[in-house]
């Protein structure tokens, strides 16, 4: 079988972002975004999907959202590059994660069709150093970068971090499970032959 790996450089006045992806990696992860939630939720991302994941994004105009979203973009495109025509994958993927007194569950279509709904649930204005806005937003923008329909939701929880960290784990597991290959998946998984 291909090789599912990429390699993604966004490059633009605002940042500088570098991404690869090995789905077929053991969880390993090298995160350096110089916010430290997001590096928490990337690298709970990855040990949980199962990918391989090194993330490398810079600043170059000191606007921390311009950061959070080109890394959420990033990292979709180089999911989405690896999976190329998504030839063999078991295609569908479901998990729902507890942290603590917080639920949410993700479910995930791989087809190449880009839908996204998001449930959060957050309350504060804040979470550790993210606000709660650019924490919305790299949802949303990881989401809609990786070219499938997702649906993400926080069912319940009076933490928020906890209902942040139940997100992004359910849809790594979710993730996990769609990418993985299906060894009675002859071609595309789909009756019309393409994604």
């Amino acid at each position: 079988m291909k090789s599912r790996k990429s390699l993604i450089k966004r490059n633009t006045k605002e940042t500088s972002i570098t991404v690869s992806v090995n789905l077929d990696g053991a969880g390993k992860t090298d995160i350096k975004t110089g916010v430290n939630f997001l590096d928490h939720l990337i690298v709970s991302f990855g040990k949980h999907s199962m990918m391989d994941l090194k993330v490398m994004a810079k600043s170059n105009d000191n606007i921390e959202h311009h950061l959070i979203e080109d890394t959420a973009i990033t990292i979709g495109q180089a999911i989405d590059k690896a999976l190329d025509s998504r030839k063999g994958i078991t295609r569908f993927g479901v998990a729902a994660v507890p942290m603590d007194e917080s639920l949410a569950s993700a479910s995930i279509d791989l087809v190449k069709r880009p839908y996204s709904k998001l449930t959060l649930l957050i309350k504060r204005n804040k979470i550790e150093d993210m606000s709660k806005e650019d924490l919305e937003h790299f949802f949303s923008s990881l989401l809609q970068n990786l070219n499938s329909c997702i649906h993400l939701t926080v069912q319940y929880g009076e933490n928020d971090h906890h209902k942040v960290e139940s997100a992004i784990k359910s849809l790594a597991v979710a993730l996990r499970n769609a990418i993985s290959i299906d060894s009675k998946q002859k071609g595309i998984p789909s009756t019309k032959g393409s994604m």
